[in-house]
């Protein structure tokens, strides 16, 4: 099946068509919105940047509408079981779910999931993102990426890079890059960022790609260098860092992503609410220090655009996974 088109027409169904339903008139009508407390399910363990957005938008939307937000994680299984608690919710508006980066790969990665990513969400909003950065050790003989490429062909795997392990960012990331750059690094795979940055820093890997927030305090703190960062422009976090793509390869960009999503056949006057309510949200001052504070870019749009921000990632993300032979079954 097209990919492209079962996005597209998706996501036009649980924005467009779903909404009108007489049903959903009803409940607009008789149960004006928010009438009840609203949960937010986060598919993470609390302190991460995915649980800090929760948190943000639930206080706001709190502040705005005077109803009770509640923030539920529900980790496990690569984000799958909070995900589907989401995608399988009423589609009344009470039940959000955090989505970003997973969400994309995992439809590809697993043969089968207990939820359609392109089916089964409306999107709300696009809250935030964050390039990844290109690093090695502060002591490394590469002192540019145009030192770790020369590296790198010379002779394959010579140069290895560590990874979160299968369909992560900065997994792909670096094979997405290796292809565009012709060549083949070795990759080392670790459980979770915290292990991979050890590795890199104790030696045992060349380089990584990495969140900013993950990077950049260790790169203040002159133990890493930035060899490279992944916006399309410089990065208001290191504007001292050339991006990728001003080094040879234009158009390159990833972004690590957090947004916000409703179950599909959500009524459309409610996702429009809700975007508009979190559009102001991330506007003001208090909230965009939070977010500066860890590193993480604030968005914000219209229902559209996350539409199409989501489709354009499947695109990517699918051809690198596929190209890849990536799989998690």
């Amino acid at each position: 099946m097209n990919k492209r088109s079962t996005m597209l027409g998706a996501l036009s169904l649980v924005t467009g068509v779903c909404f009108s339903a007489v049903s959903g008139h009803v409940l607009a009508q008789d149960n004006p919105y928010p009438s009840r407390p609203i949960t937010i399910v986060v598919p993470y363990t609390p302190g991460g940047f995915n649980d800090t957005m929760a948190r943000v938008f639930a206080q706001k939307l709190q502040q705005a509408w005077g109803k009770s937000v509640i923030v539920q994680n529900k980790p496990g299984a690569g984000t799958i079981i909070g995900t589907e608690l989401g995608a399988k919710a009423a589609p009344d508006g009470y039940t959000l779910t955090i989505v970003g980066f997973p969400l994309v790969a995992n439809q590809f990665l697993y043969k089968k999931l207990p939820y359609d990513a392109q089916k089964d969400f409306a999107p709300v909003i696009l809250g935030a993102q964050t390039p990844n950065i290109l690093a090695v050790r502060a002591d490394s003989p590469y002192k540019s990426l145009k030192d770790l490429l020369a590296a790198a062909k010379s002779a394959p795997s010579k140069v290895s890079f560590a990874t979160a392990g299968t369909g992560t960012s900065n997994q792909l990331t670096m094979l997405y890059f290796d292809g565009l750059a012709h060549t083949k690094m070795l990759e080392v795979p670790y459980k979770g960022s915290a292990p991979m940055v050890s590795a890199i820093l104790g030696g045992q890997v060349d380089t990584m790609f990495n969140n900013t927030p993950n990077v950049l305090p260790l790169v203040n703190a002159h133990k890493l260098r930035a060899l490279g960062v992944t916006s399309l422009k410089r990065s208001s976090f290191c504007p001292e860092v050339p991006t990728i793509a001003e080094q040879g390869y234009p158009g390159f960009q990833v972004s690590v992503w957090f947004g916000l999503a409703a179950p599909a056949g959500t009524p459309r006057p409610i996702l429009e609410k809700l975007n508009v309510a979190l559009n102001t949200a991330l506007k003001s001052d208090d909230v965009r220090k939070i977010f500066a504070d860890q590193g993480v870019e604030p968005m914000g749009g219209s229902l559209k655009d996350f539409e199409d921000f989501f489709h354009s990632q499947s695109e990517l993300w699918g051809k690198v996974i596929r190209d890849n032979h990536i799989s998690a079954d």
